[in-house]
């Protein structure tokens, strides 16, 4: 790296499936910014002296994904938006400290907006499929929003009972061996797990129960069309993938690294979905 350069990482376990780096050195080009952005295959039980040596390794910040949110709140300074969530998925260093916010919550609600225009719309009731922490800024997301009910479940039931202590009485958390029970009335199903992810289990559930206009959400994005999206599809369910959130959640980070707010166009999902296409994009 070159001086004047700066440079942001993001930390996973795995990593090779990210699309980040993609996305923001697209920025870093398109806004003649000189600077870049790695992946970290980072383990769990070394995240923590990897984020104390992030500033010693030149980075300005860092995005942190599965599995890996929760304990980057541990590790940090939290705002109030990584706090009420529970969860952390962006650090930067201000002054030294070392600080993290989560920018899942708009990056989840800007790409339904974008991507399905009046999903909130009377919505009574949603299912989150997962209790980690993108299913933690969901959660928030859906309350944010005004859902009056957002069913939990989860296969350790324990982690559903944790959403509901920490969001409230709107929150149902239910076994996952209820899942399929709970679809009925839903007017949004949303999968923040990695099942269906590739080299992943397969998510099985019976998505004919859920009503006809309900939306299916994966924020899996490789494969970019997983196959809940693709039986939601085939049933006739408006649907919105990973790629989408993935995106809009990158615009707080790159903002605060490189201080300039990018754009989520046409063109750079373009180029995330020709990348996806491509034979060596799966894990």
């Amino acid at each position: 790296m070159t001086r004047g350069e700066r440079a942001a990482c993001v930390i996973g376990w795995p990593i090779k499936h990210s699309r980040s780096p993609l996305i923001h050195n697209y920025w870093l080009k398109t806004y003649g910014i000189a600077g870049a952005y790695r992946p970290e295959a980072v383990r769990p039980e070394e995240f923590r002296a990897f984020t104390q040596s992030l500033a010693a390794r030149g980075y300005a910040g860092a995005n942190v994904t599965v599995p890996h949110k929760e304990a980057a709140l541990e590790c940090s300074q939290p705002d109030a938006r990584a706090r009420a969530v529970g969860a952390a998925n962006t650090l930067w260093f201000d002054g030294g400290a070392l600080r993290s916010t989560n920018t899942d919550v708009e990056g989840f609600l800007n790409s339904l907006d974008a991507g399905a225009p009046g999903w909130d719309r009377d919505l009574k009731k949603s299912v989150v499929l997962g209790a980690g922490g993108a299913a933690r800024a969901v959660v928030h997301a859906l309350l944010e929003r005004g859902v009056e009910r957002v069913v939990a479940v989860n296969r350790t039931a324990e982690r559903a009972e944790t959403l509901r202590e920490r969001f409230g009485a709107r929150v149902h958390p239910t076994r996952w061996g209820e899942r399929n029970a709970v679809l009925g009335d839903a007017g949004l199903l949303i999968n923040t797990t990695t099942l269906g992810m590739g080299g992943q289990p397969e998510l099985i559930l019976d998505i004919g129960r859920l009503p006809g206009h309900a939306i299916v959400v994966d924020l899996v994005y490789v494969p970019l069309v997983t196959p809940l999206l693709r039986a939601a599809r085939q049933r006739g369910y408006r649907t919105a993938d990973g790629l989408g959130m993935l995106m809009h959640q990158a615009v707080g980070g790159f903002a605060l690294w490189f201080g300039k707010k990018p754009e989520v166009t046409a063109e750079l999902r373009a180029r995330l979905e020709a990348d996806l296409a491509l034979p060596a994009a799966s894990p």
